[in-house]
């Protein structure tokens, strides 16, 4: 079993408008802007990044938004809903803004023992927010203050057809069976970075996910640095999965594979993190481009639909 994993690192979903994005994660739900940057691997497209005051690994949602995709069609094979942990008693807070602003799909209910606000995002995104009591602290220079502010992740579902493999997958990255409900399974790092459950729902009758804005395009887990994500990669590896090689993505280095239910996984390192090129004071207000693509900023930026803060 490895230990080297903490938790979640970044969640990477597809949206279809960036000023949209941009709008609902800063001013509704009071994340701050950490990186505004593009996709490495298409830069006509944005890579927008949301999270706490320096984008602490376990905090970070991130988008591509692509101004012209399809919208998702949900099923098996995906990350279902991204769960969002936020301060003990903060709830009703949360319900009166939402509703306030006009977010759709609330709804309340209780899995695992856990209170939980369900909300859409603007693509129809599945999110839940959950109250939890670790210490982490969220951004607070919103309009949302300190006390009901979002820490971070708390975890995420996946749907999935057959979860037997999966399941086996998730013992061996070091988490454990916690809980079992129905079609629900929960799991959990004990120890770990506070961003740390991860359940499945398997749902065998389930038509396959077909991607679009509102999907789940990668859920990437946190390990320290460099030497313990290429001790995850060979263990990954001589277990038979097929692992990318490491990536430099500039604010962490990764590592990809396929799981056995279809969800794609990444493994990202804590360093260096989103202030190697902005000040923190100053983080998501620039674009940022990789260097391989500083010479041709001048057409990436015409590319590009201008967001305003």
């Amino acid at each position: 079993m490895l230990t080297q994993i903490k938790g979640l690192h970044h969640v990477t979903s597809m949206a279809a408008n960036a000023q949209q994005n941009s709008d609902f994660f800063t001013k509704k739900l009071g994340l701050r802007r950490v990186k505004k940057t593009v996709n490495f691997d298409s830069p006509d497209v944005y890579h927008l990044y949301y999270g706490d005051e320096v984008g602490t690994p376990g905090s970070v949602m991130t988008y591509f938004p692509f101004p012209h995709i399809a919208p998702n069609h949900p099923g098996a094979g995906e990350v279902g809903e991204t769960y969002f942990a936020v301060p003990k008693g903060s709830l009703g807070y949360w319900k009166g803004r939402l509703e306030g602003l006009d977010v759709t799909g609330l709804s309340e209910t209780e899995v695992f023992g856990e209170k939980r606000l369900r909300f859409n995002g603007p693509d129809r995104d599945a999110f839940s927010l959950i109250e939890t009591d670790d210490a982490r602290i969220g951004w607070n220079h919103s309009e949302v203050d300190a006390a009901e502010a979002i820490k971070g992740f708390h975890g995420a579902s996946l749907r999935l057809k057959d979860a037997g493999a999966t399941k086996e997958l998730l013992g061996f990255m070091g988490y454990q069976q916690v809980d079992s409900k129905d079609a629900w399974t929960r799991f959990a790092i004990e120890g770990g970075n506070g961003a740390d459950v991860i359940d499945i729902e398997t749902l065998p009758q389930a038509n396959n996910a077909r991607q679009g804005a509102g999907s789940v395009h990668h859920i990437a887990f946190a390990v320290e640095n460099r030497a313990a994500q290429l001790e995850v990669r060979k263990a990954l590896m001589d277990t038979g999965h097929q692992v990318t090689p490491v990536i430099d993505r500039d604010y962490f280095w990764a590592i990809y594979f396929r799981t056995p239910g279809g969800v794609l996984f990444e493994i990202a390192t804590n360093e260096p993190g989103f202030d190697r090129d902005e000040d923190t004071a100053h983080l998501g207000e620039a674009l940022k481009l990789p260097s391989r693509y500083e010479a041709h900023r001048t057409q990436i930026e015409d590319m590009l639909e201008p967001i305003t803060d």
